[in-house]
């Protein structure tokens, strides 16, 4: 019988099939080294594009701060000349207001009726008068009521006095809250 030896095919198959599984695995190795490479690269991109993205926007803000801050400066500005404009209005509501509370009253004094002194407590208006009856009393305090510069008007006395002339005068007190009407409910109205 014959012998051959087969070890060196053997061998050179076995050198040929580690060097198959050498080259597929560096074939592995290279495509993984690629991949990472590229997903580096690609994850690189996104970085710098959103640091020049976010230094872009403070650039916008930096740029639009001084408007924003003017901004702001103009509505403080406008707040304090409306509460300006405010306390100039009332004052001159102020101002006027005695001598429309002084017209209403003339205009809702009835003849025969006189007012002896009016004075102010704070809010409240009392009028002291004289009349020549009890009827014109109850007649201005109606009228009184009316008003829209007085509230609560009530009567805090009558009193009948001796005649002056032959004839018999009513002597009446009258309290009031004094009442500063609305300007805006006359434009309004009209």
């Amino acid at each position: 019988m014959l012998h051959i030896n087969l070890l060196p095919v053997r061998e050179a198959r076995r050198e040929e099939e580690l060097k198959q599984v050498r080259n597929q695995a560096l074939l592995v190795l290279l495509i993984s080294c690629a991949a990472i490479g590229f997903a580096y690269s690609t994850i690189s991109e996104e970085i710098a594009n959103s640091h020049a993205r976010i230094a872009q926007m403070q650039r916008d803000i930096d740029q639009y701060n001084p408007q924003l801050e003017q901004v702001a400066a103009f509505r403080k500005k406008k707040k304090e000349l409306e509460t300006k404009i405010g306390v100039i209005d009332e004052l001159d509501r102020a101002r006027s207001g005695p001598v429309r509370v002084l017209s209403e009253l003339a205009e809702r004094t009835p003849d025969r009726l006189w007012l002896t002194s009016l004075a102010t407590e704070g809010k409240t208006i009392v009028m002291s008068g004289e009349s020549l009856d009890n009827d014109l009393v109850a007649l201005f305090l109606r009228s009184l009521g009316e008003s829209e510069y007085f509230a609560e008007v009530d009567l805090d006395k009558t009193e009948m006095k001796g005649s002056k002339d032959g004839l018999q005068l009513v002597s009446f007190r009258i309290r009031a809250l004094l009442v500063s009407p609305d300007p805006n409910a006359k434009q309004d109205a009209a």
